[in-house]
């Protein structure tokens, strides 16, 4: 009972912290998981689920390849020096905001062919019956949600690995819970409703990241000896302090920097690109799901 209470006393601490992290694992993690369920539940209705083993072959061998992956980014930033480091983290936070605005574009496109893709995809290699083939399939689909969940989460795990890892096994069990319900107990859902949605939140996710990026930037060129005038200035400083609960490190004002980018105080150049970022990709995301059917 002393170790459950523990845990959720943990729990409860580090969630604020944790949601950015578990939005992002859940999208990604459920993406696949649909996928993969649309392709046994196929291989099942044909009467070929005898197959289902090399899919979950290939499934098991993505998720192995994509943990490994994660972990050797983690150690190599260990081993990089400070200021080698904030680099570091202005390339990871950067490639997170172009991949996250990628897939968050090519679902609002191309989401609603999913299924249709898939099984036309798993017949014309189970009618072969090519093990190699279906093998490779499942690897691929879940090992590019992986490898694109990695790059999501490298921002936030070289500098939050627990709140990250806990986040990220959350939203995972999440995730094939929730696909299960879906496909396997049949309950209806509006998945262009919850890809819409969820997708916002992601592009605001990704702007925070975009002005987190920056922001390294800034300290790595100041620690280069490098100006850029103006806007590296302050273009606020909010008089919170630290105890303050919307302070960007206390429980309100970390929920809002992990989903909106939100701090006490922003460069120009940080809030410049935070804001133009916003201003592209959230209509552009509107008008794709407006047009589009999943």
């Amino acid at each position: 009972m002393f170790v459950i209470t523990i845990f959720i006393t943990t729990l409860y601490n580090t969630m604020p912290e944790m949601l950015g992290q578990y939005l992002i694992v859940f999208r990604e993690s459920l993406e696949a998981s649909l996928i993969v369920v649309i392709m046994l539940s196929y291989l099942s209705r044909t009467f070929r689920s005898g197959l289902s083993r090399y899919i979950w072959i290939g499934v098991y061998s993505a998720i192995i390849t994509s943990i490994l992956i994660g972990v050797s980014i983690f150690f190599t930033y260990g081993m990089l020096d400070k200021v080698s480091q904030l680099l570091f983290e202005a390339v990871a936070a950067f490639t997170a905001v172009v991949v996250l605005s990628y897939v968050v574009r090519w679902m609002a496109l191309k989401g609603r062919y999913i299924r249709e893709e898939v099984e036309r995809k798993i017949e014309e290699i189970s009618s072969r019956r090519s093990i190699i083939g279906l093998l490779s399939f499942s690897f691929i689909i879940v090992f590019r949600e992986g490898l694109e969940t990695v790059l999501f989460l490298t921002p936030f795990y070289i500098t939050e690995i627990y709140t990250t890892v806990v986040g990220a096994i959350l939203a995972l069990a999440s995730s094939l819970l929730f696909s299960y319900t879906i496909f396997i107990i049949g309950v209806r859902m509006n998945l262009k409703t919850f890809f819409y949605y969820t997708s916002m939140l992601l592009i605001f996710i990704a702007g925070g990241l975009a002005g987190y990026g920056v922001h390294e930037v800034i300290e790595y060129l100041e620690v280069k000896n490098i100006s850029l005038g103006w806007l590296t200035e302050p273009a606020y400083i909010l008089d919170i302090p630290r105890e303050n609960l919307l302070h960007h490190k206390n429980i309100i004002g970390s929920i809002l920097a992990v989903m909106f980018g939100y701090t006490v105080k922003a460069e120009w150049l940080r809030l410049i690109i935070h804001i133009t970022y916003l201003a592209i990709m959230l209509p552009i995301t509107f008008l794709s799901y407006r047009k589009k059917t999943l």
